[in-house]
C-alpha cells in the first residue's frame, strides 16, 4: 500500500456528474452521486453491436460498445435495468436476457470509475438507435471476425477507440504488429 492511501480525500471541484479529488499527492477523478457505468456486449448472428460518437474529451468521434450512467436519474437503479435502457436507445435493439461479466476498472490511476460489463443475448431490433439528447450515436453492426478491420479503419479516418474493445480483438491483436495498434 502507497503512503497515500491512508491520507483523506480531499475535493477540489464537483460538478454534476463528477467530482475531482485529492488523496495526498494523487489527483483524480470520480463521479458523484454514487453513480456508476454499465457497459454492454451485445452479439447478434455473429456480430457485434458498437456505437460511435463524438466525444468533447477527444476532440473527435469514438468507437464504444454501447454503454450508459447506471443510477444518473434513478437512484439504486440496478446495473442490468441500466443496461437494458441504454442498448434499446444507443442501438435500437432489445435484450431478451442480460448477464452481469462483473466490475472492472478502465483507467484505475486516474479515474476511480467503475464500470458494470453485461452481455445482451436474445436481440430485438425495436426501432433505430442513435441515443437522446441529441446524442448523434451512430451504430455500427460488426461481424466479429472483421472487428480488427473496422476498427483499423476507423483509426484511419480518425476516430479514437476505446481500449475495452481489445477484448473483442484479443486473438487478432496478438498477430497485429505494433504500428497498427496505434491510434
Amino acid at each position: 500500500m502507497t503512503p497515500d492511501a491512508d491520507r483523506p480525500e480531499e475535493l477540489m471541484w464537483e460538478g454534476r456528474f463528477i467530482a475531482a479529488k485529492r488523496r495526498g499527492r494523487w489527483e483524480y477523478v470520480g463521479r458523484t452521486r454514487g453513480i456508476r457505468a454499465a457497459v454492454i456486449v451485445a452479439v447478434d448472428a455473429g456480430d457485434v453491436l458498437l456505437v460511435e460518437q463524438y466525444r468533447v474529451p477527444l476532440g473527435r468521434n469514438c468507437i464504444e460498445l454501447p454503454a450508459g450512467l447506471v443510477g444518473d436519474d434513478r437512484e439504486g437503479e440496478p446495473a442490468e435495468q441500466a443496461a437494458r435502457r441504454e442498448l434499446e436507445e444507443e442501438t435500437g435493439y432489445r435484450a431478451g436476457r442480460i448477464e452481469t461479466i462483473g466490475e472492472f476498472a478502465s483507467s484505475p490511476g486516474m479515474v476511480s470509475e467503475t464500470f458494470t460489463l453485461l452481455t445482451a443475448h436474445d436481440l430485438e431490433k425495436v426501432g433505430e438507435g442513435g441515443g437522446v439528447n441529441g446524442e448523434g450515436i451512430i451504430v455500427h453492426r460488426v461481424p466479429l471476425t472483421e472487428v480488427g478491420a473496422f476498427l483499423d479503419a476507423k483509426r484511419r479516418e480518425g476516430a479514437a477507440v476505446d481500449a475495452k474493445l481489445l477484448m473483442l480483438m484479443a486473438g487478432s491483436v496478438l498477430a497485429t504488429s505494433p504500428l497498427n495498434l496505434s491510434c
